[in-house]
């Protein structure tokens, strides 16, 4: 599966995230920085959490960089090895590569150790990537599609791969 015009601009999007340095590449100094961002504003710097969020963080990276063939990725070169490892690949790709992202995120959130997180989590979450609280609570409620009250990793994988194929426009990544 290639990636059409709206994946293209989701991952266009994505580069420019990771891109915090704003240099036209990312390199897994990005990659640190935005993984240490996100651990420190869910309150795990310092917990083996949030050291293993930061290590599957970088993991994603250490994928990508391989499947580009460089240390650092260009736009058109994250685009290639993102739609190599992920998108061509569908469900597969989303759970290999960014499921180990979402479940560490998932296990710092966690309070009650059910494996899924409340309305209130996820706001910590988006709060930790950017967004405002009222997004969280709208993307909350599309995304509880069941109405348990309660997300999975499977359903949070789901619509990060949702929102890379033009499906859902749910800001998962951040700002």
């Amino acid at each position: 599966m290639a990636a059409g015009t709206k994946q293209s601009s989701r991952l266009e999007e994505r580069f420019r995230l990771w891109d915090s340095d704003g240099d036209g590449v990312i390199e897994r100094s990005d990659f640190e920085s935005e993984a240490d961002d996100i651990v420190t504003g869910l309150g795990a710097q310092g917990t083996p959490k949030g050291a293993e969020l930061r290590q599957v963080y970088l993991a994603m990276f250490d994928r990508l960089s391989r499947a580009a063939g460089t240390p650092q990725m260009d736009k058109g070169q994250f685009i290639q090895a993102a739609n190599q490892e992920i998108i061509s690949k569908g469900d597969a790709g989303f759970a290999s590569v960014v499921g180990p992202t979402i479940q560490a995120i998932v296990n710092v959130l966690d309070g009650d150790g059910d494996g899924e997180i409340s309305q209130t989590e996820m706001t910590k979450w988006f709060e930790a990537i950017g967004l405002e609280p009222d997004v969280a609570a709208q993307s909350f409620q599309e995304l509880d599609t069941d109405g348990t009250g309660r997300l999975s990793v499977t359903e949070l994988i789901d619509a990060v791969r949702d929102y890379h194929l033009g499906k859902n426009d749910i800001p998962l990544l951040g700002r």
